[in-house]
């Protein structure tokens, strides 16, 4: 008989309380009954019917079971039954299950003539186990799941079907756990949902479970790590290349082979993926991660789903330089698949033949089409004879054509000249960026350790043995300048939910700059400037919108932004200079870097003003254009400090309802630390304090995580004083 038969709940030592009123009115607290507390922890353990699937299969594994099948019924509710030949039950999700579910377990172990059953409710054994006849191993069997949790039943039974889940959950087991057989089915169909075969190979399973289609776009990747002082670990798995296209993100992780998720890799992962591929793809992603198992947090989730690890951003940041080195090897060509079509007919009958006669690859037989579904193009031949049609090439001629991407690009040109020069124009800031680019701030770039903000503007970093000040205004400027290039034509957008008029925008930056240069121009001169720069723009509309994802409506309201950073977004009190920018040194109508006609030139969509320019000059001008349109767009989404003071510094005095000083202290002012808490604008500081909290946190996981990916420092920062050595 099977071990662990009497098995009892453990609700991690919760101890569940309530309150109530005694004669003298005073409150008093009494412990819940044990019944009441194991249904809670159940409750938390088995939280959907896949949470029970995921228990069981992870069981029968432990228990090394060679093939598991799984039956369900009405998503899991009426009845989920794992049946597997291991033996041996382990697991203290199975207590929990008894509580919220009638359990019934049926096993028997080698050598033995008669199995054992014995049912479950309540967390309690009905009655002493019996004999019964079963087969070699172990058949646990769950109805009416969350019978006595009416409203957890209600709200799954109100919600989509638990079955889809549970398929995905068993197809992740399949591609990682490759020596078990796994099937999966509903309560009365006639087929399995999944069935998978044990193999020797991952990528063979892959192509069992997901399709030939996933995994003839994989790539191998590894990465070991052995330095007791840094981190501990393998990991090896397959990732998808640049001619996978999917619409979600498929990431299976495994860990010390328990099926986990863990957040923070995952968006590392997706960085790189929305980077380096082109229209950001969703990726597929397949992992197994194994490590000490002190070093594996599991109980940061009540199912385990999710764990936390020791030394994870350096475990991180590693798998991630390694899926970004293999992408962009991956991604200099992509590849298309060709078939050729034998002319021979005989051939092509045999060929027919014998794949109808033989199992496909996946286990079940091709199926052959019906006659009067296929086109007739031959009299004598009912199945159509299409290859009769086609021309098949020698293979000498095959071998000496023009590759597709030559083809392509040939016929890209000629039918739209203009827009392959406007990709040339951005090739070639990109080519300049790679050769400007510092090796030894490259170096520090990719391989320092934020340690933190030095003050508002220069943030600490560690690089070997050296500590270095980096202007934190400088990177994000540069770093977000050689993405605008990168993802020319290609942007995510950031809709406002309130279109702005631009005028009003100009009319802001135009008073502010008034401010802060004491000038002195009148409110018509400010309108007549609002008006000519919001007509330009908008004349120049539809290719801010095509190259940069800047949207100007036809009234003349900026309603999108593109996004430049995954995971960023603008600081938003910065858009009225940002447009003013647009207008003055893109649009060239007040230019103060005068690259005037250059610009004018550049957005005209219609090409009549460039009729009497040489090719040569033009393409200059549109080069210009797009590095000052992309120079601006990099300094609007910089890491600029807020508009708000800093409260943690002098600028608490800004916050203050009176002034800092009185007549009798003179010139004498308060410090941040003398200032009365009742003198403060609270909602004011409050805010501000939000503001510089999350642009710190934005610096330390959003900024310096992008440029260890992406930022090629120039030249010209190793003598401008962006890197000061300490």
């Amino acid at each position: 008989m099977r071990d662990y038969m009497n098995f009892k709940s453990k609700p991690d030592g919760v101890t569940r309380i309530s309150s109530e009123t005694n004669s003298q009115g005073t409150p008093r607290i009494h412990r819940l009954d044990e019944a009441v507390v194991n249904r809670i922890a159940a409750g938390e353990v088995i939280q959907r019917p896949v949470s029970a699937v995921k228990e069981l299969l992870e069981n029968s594994i432990d228990a090394d079971s060679s093939s598991i099948s799984v039956l369900v019924k009405d998503g899991g509710l009426k009845l989920i039954q794992v049946s597997d030949d291991g033996h041996g039950i382990r697991g203290e999700a199975l207590a929990s299950m008894t509580y919220v579910g009638h359990v019934t377990v049926t096993t028997i172990t080698k050598g033995q003539l008669h199995g054992y059953r014995a049912t479950y409710k309540d967390g309690v054994m009905e009655h002493e186990p019996k004999a019964c006849a079963a087969v070699k191993g172990t058949q646990i069997m769950i109805e009416n799941l969350f019978y006595n949790m009416s409203a957890r039943r209600k709200t799954l039974q109100n919600s989509a079907d638990d079955y889809p889940k549970i398929v995905d959950l068993i197809c992740r087991f399949a591609i990682h756990h490759i020596s078990v057989n796994f099937s999966c089915r509903k309560h009365g169909a006639a087929r399995a949902d999944v069935h998978s075969v044990s193999t020797s190979s991952r990528l063979d399973a892959i192509r069992s479970v997901y399709g030939v289609s996933v995994a003839q776009n994989l790539m191998e990747v590894e990465v070991s790590e052995d330095d007791p002082s840094s981190s501990i670990f393998e990991m090896d798995g397959f990732i998808s290349n640049s001619n996978y296209i999917a619409k979600k993100i498929t990431m299976v992780l495994f860990i010390n082979d328990r099926l986990v998720e863990c957040g923070a890799l995952k968006r590392a992962i997706e960085i790189v993926y929305a980077a380096t591929l082109p229209k950001a793809s969703k990726p597929f992603i397949y992992m197994s991660i194994k490590l000490p198992p002190e070093h594996i947090d599991v109980n940061v989730h009540p199912t385990k789903r999710e764990v936390s690890l020791l030394n994870q951003e350096v475990i991180v940041e590693k798998i991630q330089s390694a899926i970004e080195s293999k992408l962009r090897n991956s991604n200099d060509s992509r590849t298309f698949q060709e078939q050729r079509v034998d002319p021979s007919p005989s051939v092509s009958i045999s060929m027919s033949k014998e794949s109808s006669s033989h199992p496909s690859s996946s286990g079940s037989k091709s199926q052959k089409v019906p006659v009067q579904k296929m086109v007739r193009t031959d009299s004598q031949d009912p199945a159509g004879r299409l290859h009769a049609y086609l021309q098949v090439k020698p293979s000498s001629q095959l071998q000496g054509s023009s590759c597709l991407a030559s083809v392509r690009s040939a016929i890209r040109q000629r039918r739209n000249p203009r827009e392959t020069a406007d990709l040339t124009s951005i090739q070639e800031l990109i080519r300049e960026i790679d050769s400007s680019c510092h090796s030894e701030l490259l170096d520090i770039v990719r391989n320092c350790s934020y340690i933190g903000m030095a003050d508002d503007v220069f943030a600490l970093l560690q690089h070997n043995t050296h500590l270095y000040l980096a202007n934190v205004i400088n990177l994000s400027k540069e770093l977000m300048y050689q993405q605008v290039l990168r993802r020319f034509a290609h942007f995510s957008a950031i809709q406002l939910s309130d279109p702005a008029p631009l005028p009003e925008l100009i009319m802001l930056a135009l008073k502010e700059e008034e401010l802060n240069t004491e000038g002195d121009e009148n409110d018509d001169l400010k309108e007549k400037i609002a008006e000519m720069n919001t007509e330009m723009i908008k004349q120049k509309a539809e290719m801010l919108e095509e190259y940069f994802g800047i949207q100007i409506d036809p009234n003349g309201n900026l309603s999108r932004l593109p996004i430049v950073l995954d995971q960023y977004t603008p600081d938003m009190d910065r858009v009225p200079e940002f447009v003013l920018c647009l207008g003055n040194d893109v649009c060239g109508v007040i230019s103060r870097r005068q690259v005037g006609y250059a610009d004018y030139v550049c957005f005209s969509r219609n090409g009549s003003s460039e009729a009497n320019l040489c090719p040569g000059l033009i393409g200059m001008m549109r080069k210009i254009c797009f590095q000052t349109i992309a120079a601006a767009i990099g300094n609007f989404y910089a890491f600029h400090p807020p508009l708000l003071p800093n409260p943690s510094g002098d600028g608490m005095q800004f916050y203050q309802r009176v002034p800092s000083r009185t007549p009798e202290e003179g010139d004498a002012s308060k410090s941040a630390d003398d200032v009365n808490k009742d003198e403060v604008e609270h909602e004011l500081l409050l805010e501000a304090e939000s503001c510089w909290a999350q642009r710190e946190w934005s610096i330390q996981h959003v900024l310096f995580p992008s440029m260890r990916l992406f930022l090629k420092p120039p030249t010209s920062m190793a003598t401008n004083g962006t890197f000061v050595k300490v």
